[in-house]
């Protein structure tokens, strides 16, 4: 519990007693970069479609686009985003002490700065958690806090991630599912998913022993190890225990209503054979960890990872390509504009309230 979240034990004027408005007002022109860096990617993903050999058809696809099906993705995005709302409260500000700062609604608004302010940055959704860290500290939360509960949140999704990879990887292997069957792309990231979160988990309980011993000697290390052994567990509970339950649902929804939006972007772009739901599933989660490749911009790690993983998994190369750039398109453009919103709101209430912090 974080009873001083919102007071610093600070000398008035140091860094940690900035302004929010201050905070909000950086926040916020990044954001504004980061929508005019996703017009230009834009502008350069249809030159490149326009003018590379062969895929004129995918061009074709986008330029065709129903906007009826566009304006469906859009609102399965916005019910994503509010999956991570409800899972980003429940686990970050589960207290809701964040309404003592700044109104009832302030910890939806900083999800959505999170989720704005980390779309294009390197590292994927490593680089929200910089952002979503920072925000909160100049709000007065206490660092090791910080870094406990939004490690909790990255790994809850990363973790539902590896179910569904586990789930639909095993059902497309039974034919439970439509779609590809071939074992090296159903069973073996079903295997390696299982794998990886039994290592995880005990990897997490040895290293949370260690790093108790270590505690006197070498406080810092340990503080950091035992962040996220911290974090590994409590997703454990998440997950496997029914604690927190709504975070759990959050990440579901998250996961579940945008893999949603890059299935509905086949028929947006008239694909001829649009893939299941399986396969959408399986290149989607899969195609995405290259939206974490450090030093590429998320939206261009996972537009070349999607796309390839959706052709192995049976989609039609200019399909797959036409439907995941309107896929980025979406997944860029709504938490980019719901963060702007976000910041617009939380300024309008301090002007309103005339809070003023030393």
């Amino acid at each position: 519990m974080y009873h001083k979240v919102f007071r610093s034990s600070a000398p008035p004027g140091t860094d940690a007693e900035q302004s929010p408005r201050l905070t909000l007002r950086l926040a916020r022109a990044h954001l504004w970069r980061s929508l005019l860096t996703l017009v230009g990617y834009a502008v350069f993903g249809l030159l490149v479609l326009k003018l590379v050999p062969g895929l004129e058809q995918a061009f074709t696809g986008i330029e065709r686009v129903s906007w009826q099906w566009v304006i469906a993705a859009l609102g399965l995005e916005i019910a994503s985003e509010m999956g991570y709302v409800m899972s980003w409260k429940a686990i970050v500000d589960p207290e809701d002490r964040l309404a003592l700062r700044g109104g009832p609604r302030m910890g939806m608004r900083l999800a959505w700065a999170q989720l704005g302010g980390g779309t294009l940055i390197p590292a994927g959704s490593f680089g929200s958690l910089g952002i979503g860290g920072w925000i909160l500290h100049r709000l007065g939360m206490p660092g090791e806090r910080i870094a406990e509960r939004l490690l909790s949140l990255s790994f809850l999704n990363t973790a539902t991630d590896a179910l569904a990879l586990l789930v639909f990887g095993l059902a497309l292997a039974m034919g439970a599912l439509s779609g590809e069957n071939d074992p090296v792309l159903t069973l073996l990231p079903a295997a390696l998913a299982a794998a990886a979160l039994v290592v995880v988990l005990l990897l997490a309980r040895r290293a949370a022993a260690h790093a108790a011993k270590e505690r006197a000697s070498h406080p810092r290390r340990a503080a950091s190890v035992s962040a996220v052994t911290t974090a590994i567990q409590d997703t454990d509970e998440f997950i496997f225990h029914g604690v927190r339950l709504r975070g759990l649902l959050g990440a579901v929804a998250y996961l579940g209503f945008d893999v949603a939006v890059l299935w509905t972007a086949f028929p947006a772009v008239h694909a001829d054979h649009a893939p299941g739901l399986g396969p959408v599933m399986m290149a989607y989660i899969i195609g995405a960890l290259g939206g974490s490749i450090p030093f590429l911009p998320a939206g261009v790690g996972a537009i070349v990872g999607m796309t390839g993983m959706l052709i192995l998994y049976g989609a039609h190369r200019d399909d797959a390509v036409a439907a995941v750039v309107v896929y980025q398109a979406v997944a860029l453009l709504v938490p980019l504009a719901g963060g702007l919103l976000a910041f617009l709101l939380v300024r309008r209430y301090l002007s309103r309230t005339g809070e003023q912090v030393a």
